[in-house]
């Protein structure tokens, strides 16, 4: 039987589904911005940046930009009502006094035990150093990651054990990639749900640490 991919917009908002009517969210540079973009405007969701925003909106249409209004991954974003700008100092202590229900950080490679690694040492990777990541992932109340399964080689990138530099240990509780939605759990990863056609032994081969249903 035939599986297909979800796309990062269809990603997006599978990740939106689960997240409750009030919660404070930071959103990671790269995929998980797009959440921005396709939370419904009737729910009261208040999206944080650490570059210093709170109340961030979605990318605005090309001729209502704003260049001075930018997201922490340097993308045009928009200021929902009631929004308000703040200096970085005071961005990064909301962070760090735990005012965050949940930060959704695109990364590299998770580890089965909850490990997370989302930078590099290359000056040719798009995060070349930790930066506010590793405040976000021990200041948020709760870590999902939201990524896809593999590399474009097909390399796996949930793992026994992490092979890029750590960002932080043992944080994440949640992922959400193209296949599938797993749960980091004392025994390891488990399954919550898998896109339609796929089979538990099609993501097997795409995991490099062993799966729960």
């Amino acid at each position: 039987m035939s599986f297909e991919s979800l796309t990062r917009r269809q990603m997006a908002e599978r990740v939106v589904r689960d997240i409750p009517e009030g919660w404070y969210v930071n959103l990671g540079i790269g995929i998980p911005t797009i959440i921005a973009d396709v939370l419904p405007r009737d729910r009261e969701i208040v999206v944080h940046s650490e570059n210093g925003i709170l109340g961030m909106g979605p990318a605005p249409a090309p001729e209502h930009r704003n260049d001075w209004l930018v997201n922490a991954g340097k993308q045009h974003v928009t200021l929902q009502t009631g929004g308000a700008y703040m200096h970085h100092a005071d961005s990064f202590g909301i962070i760090r006094g735990g005012h965050l229900d949940l930060c959704v950080l695109g990364a590299y490679e998770v580890a089965e035990n909850g490990d997370i690694a989302n930078w590099a040492t290359s000056e040719a990777d798009m995060a070349p150093a930790v930066g506010g990541a590793m405040d976000l992932a021990v200041g948020a109340k709760r870590i999902w990651v939201m990524m896809e399964h593999t590399t474009k080689d097909g390399v796996a990138r949930l793992v026994h054990r992490c092979s890029y530099p750590l960002t932080a240990l043992g944080v994440v509780q949640r992922i959400y990639t193209n296949l599938a939605v797993i749960d980091v759990t004392p025994q390891g990863f488990q399954i919550v749900e898998m896109v339609k056609g796929l089979t538990k032994e099609d993501l097997d081969v795409r995991t490099g640490a062993p799966l729960r249903m």
